[in-house]
């Protein structure tokens, strides 16, 4: 008789980067309650951060933005750098829209707030590490797009979605392909933080046939994750505010 063996999942490890100790301490404790994950490491620096990273090799990083030596940010960034499959979530009490933007420019694969409830930062740990979406609360990600639009379109957006359909971008540099209209709707709603899955339901569409979209946005255009489709998408104004 043959005996099935259990199919076992690593746990996800995780590295806690954070200046105040009860904080540290306290998501520590709040993380290891769950089988599927496990705190590998505890960081008061985002020096400290980037050489646990080296030395632990973690799967992802909760780093918050403001700590001595080094800040999240400068701290993600490095750890792209030169380890880049590790992925970084950024946890912050500042919901500034610069911060978002620049942590999503040094390779972060979310921003959520502080106040997040316990068992909302479990699930998004678990979606980031399944690639399954990038993380900003929805009301930080309408605010986001709704400074690009407040007073007016600058006349650089103005012409980007026009320029993006025929294949020329800000920089004058051209997409492999045109974005078609169900490409730019999609790429909307990965700016807004949905799921693959989320958008199938709003869009009426396979999930499957989502993530073959979301693959020939990728190639189309300068982007190698969808983190980075989310930031040309706010800065290139291929994005609207939520309504």
């Amino acid at each position: 008789m043959v005996r099935e063996r259990a199919v076992r999942t690593e746990p996800i490890r995780i590295l806690i980067a954070d200046d105040h100790t009860l904080m540290r301490e306290g998501l520590q404790t709040i993380l290891e309650t769950q089988p599927d994950l496990r705190v590998v490491g505890l960081a008061a620096t985002g020096a400290e951060a980037v050489a646990q990273v080296q030395a632990l090799h973690p799967d992802l990083v909760l780093m918050d933005v403001r700590m001595p030596e080094m800040d999240g940010v400068e701290a993600a960034r490095r750890i792209s750098e030169i380890a880049p499959q590790v992925q970084v979530l950024m946890l912050s009490a500042f919901d500034d829209d610069v911060y978002v933007i620049e942590a999503l420019k040094a390779g972060a694969v979310g921003y959520l707030l502080k106040d997040f409830p316990s068992e909302e930062l479990i699930k998004a740990i678990r979606t980031v590490h399944h690639s399954q979406g990038i993380l900003i609360p929805p009301a930080i990600a309408a605010r986001v797009l709704g400074d690009l639009a407040k007073g007016g379109p600058r006349p650089e957006q103005a012409s980007v979605a026009e320029m993006a359909r025929s294949g020329v971008t800000t920089e004058g540099a051209r997409l492999a392909e045109p974005l078609t209209p169900r490409e730019e709707d999609i790429l909307r709603l990965v700016a807004r933080g949905r799921s693959n899955q989320e958008i199938a339901q709003a869009l009426y569409l396979a999930e499957g046939t989502v993530k073959n979209y979301i693959s020939r946005i990728y190639a189309k255009l300068p982007a190698r994750d969808r983190a980075q489709a989310v930031l040309f998408a706010i800065e290139r104004g291929l994005t609207e505010p939520s309504g």
